[in-house]
Parts: C-alpha cells; structure tokens; sequence
C-alpha cells in the first residue's frame, strides 16, 4: 500500500481510503449482516488500509468500531464526522459535542483521529465557524480530537464554493470535496491553496454512479451535449469514454477514475467505498496503480475541464427520500 503525508496533521496514511457511508456503506447498502460488514472493514485494514472514514449518518460507525478490535490503533487513522442542522435547523455546539460523544461510543475509542463537520452548505460556513469550531477546539485540547476537518455537500454546493472558502481559514486540518474525470474545480479552487497551507485533503466521488453506472454516464453525456458542453459525438458512443481507458492501459473505467483522482497534486487520499471483498482488492488495486498518460490527461481537461456539479448523485438511500 503506498502512503502520503497528511497535511500538516503529520500523519502518514494510505493513499486509498475506505469510506463506509455511499451506496455500500461497507455492505450494509447490500443488506449484508453486520459480522460480514465488520469483516470487509478488517479486510481492508489487513490489506493495509490505514485510513478509515465514518459519520454517524451511515450507520457504520459501530461496525467499524466492531472491526477495530485487537489491531494496532496506532497503526491508523479513524475519521468521523456530525451534522451541524437537524430537522432544517442549525444545532448549537453542545449538540454537535454530544454527537461527539456518541460517535467516540459506538467507535469504542478515547480519541477520534479526525473529526468533521458534515456536509457544510456556503450559507451555514459563517455559523460554523463561529458557533462549532470553538467547541471542536475545546474538544481538541481535552483529547478527544486529534485533529479538526469539513466536507462539503456537492449536490448541494455544485460549483464547491465552502471548500474553496474553508481552505483558507486555520480551523482546518482536512477537507473532504469531491473531484473525478468530468469535476476539475478543485484543481483551481481547492488543492493549490491545501498544498500551501498543508490543509489534508480526502476525495469522494471519485467513482459515484457516473462511472460506475454505464447507463448514468450516457445519460450525462447525452444531456452535456443538449447544452453544448460536450462534443455530440462522443455523446452518441454506447461507451463515450473507452477510446482514452484503452489508451491509457487500464483495464476498466473504475480503474482509470481512481488512477486519474489519486495522482492530482494536491490529492492526499481518495476514498472508496465497498460491501464486496473481490470489489475491495480491485480498488485498493486501482488507487495504487500508476498515473494516467500526459496526453490522456490532457484530453480529458479538454473535454471537461469547464464542468461543474457534473455527477454529484446523493447516495441511492438518500436521493429515494427526495
């Protein structure tokens, strides 16, 4: 497994991370029983996976705990995450800390390693900033954080405006955005800004339903053409983007989405999500693999390198609650 530094939190980790909420939820999503899903968690961590991300929203956070039973806790690093509005309405910090707290229970753990605050709308950034993050910090001085982080909610914030704000504030240690094949904004937003001021940064949707969906990726290309932000006959192909994962040797488009979200400068550790132990071996595999070829990499900024909000799907649970 390789490993990057992370920021300036001084942690190594490993460049792939296993994310337990998505579509999978470690398999909960497949309605696997809880021991297999603590199992494919330890499989990971057996696999060398060293960073693990949860929230109490996915539901996981036991199992996780579950899975950390007799290994090595100092070998890795546990990232959890609150909400911060409840119901449509802002929570004062107490909540948030009570969530804390509740999350350090079913994590079965003393000290969380990152502690985020989840899904973050630009509107609510001001609030948080002043209502949560002295709290966090008192938390950080007492021990039960080690070190403080934000996500973003992409299908919410299309064009990533909190990320492209909370980068530049101190509060933060890690920032959780979303980047992939057809979402280079944080290439000019975010990730030049982390380098400098060694914010860790974790990438989701590397592989959403866009790409893992071959229906959902003709559907999008279909509907970039309509609008004029695709060429109309790539959009027409059954599979508009085989030409640059044939040139570029990997051996599914899975494979080169992760290659092409783990080498971007600035990217510190792409997560991926799993309820399948072959599917897990497979993206460990992808993310470890090598980078894409420069003139493939140049086609793609080409093709998409204006886009923005483009597969920014909510998790199949979510998105059925409208």
């Amino acid at each position: 497994m390789r490993t990057t530094s992370f920021g300036r939190t001084g942690r190594t980790v490993s460049v792939a991370g296993l994310g337990c909420g998505g579509n999978s939820r470690v398999g909960l999503g497949r309605g696997l029983p809880q021991d297999e899903c603590v199992r494919i968690v330890r499989a990971a961590i057996d696999a060398g996976v060293s960073l693990i991300d949860t929230a109490e929203a996915y539901g996981t956070e036991e199992i996780v705990g579950l899975a950390l039973q007799g290994v090595d806790r100092d070998a890795l690093t546990i990232c959890t995450k609150s909400r911060y509005k409840e119901g449509g309405e802002l929570m004062r910090a107490d909540r948030v800390v009570a969530n804390l707290e509740a999350s350090l229970r079913r994590l079965r753990l003393d000290t969380v390693d990152l502690f985020q605050v989840h899904t973050v709308l630009p509107q609510d950034y001001g609030y948080v900033m002043d209502e949560i993050v002295p709290a966090l910090m008192a938390q950080k001085a007492r021990g039960t954080i080690r070190h403080i982080g934000i996500t973003e909610s992409p299908p919410n914030d299309p064009h990533q405006v909190m990320s492209a704000r909370a980068v530049h504030d101190d509060a933060w240690e890690a920032i959780m955005l979303a980047f992939h094949l057809m979402n280079h904004v944080p290439r000019r937003t975010v990730f030049p800004a982390a380098q400098a001021r060694g914010v860790g940064t974790l990438i989701m949707f590397a592989v959403r339903n866009i790409f893992s969906r071959p229906e959902r990726l003709r559907e999008a290309m279909r509907t970039l053409a309509a609008e004029g932000k695709v060429p109309a006959d790539i959009a027409r192909q059954d599979d508009p983007l085989a030409a640059m994962v044939e040139e570029s040797g990997a051996a599914t488009l899975t494979e080169f989405a992760y290659r092409f979200a783990r080498h971007e400068p600035g990217a510190d550790v792409v997560l991926f999500g799993t309820g399948d132990h072959d599917h897990l071996h497979a993206n460990i595999a992808a993310i470890n693999a090598g980078p894409l070829p420069p003139a493939v990499l140049a086609s793609l900024d080409t093709l998409f390198g204006a886009l923005t909000g483009v597969g920014f799907d909510k998790p199949d649970r979510e998105a059925k609650k409208g």
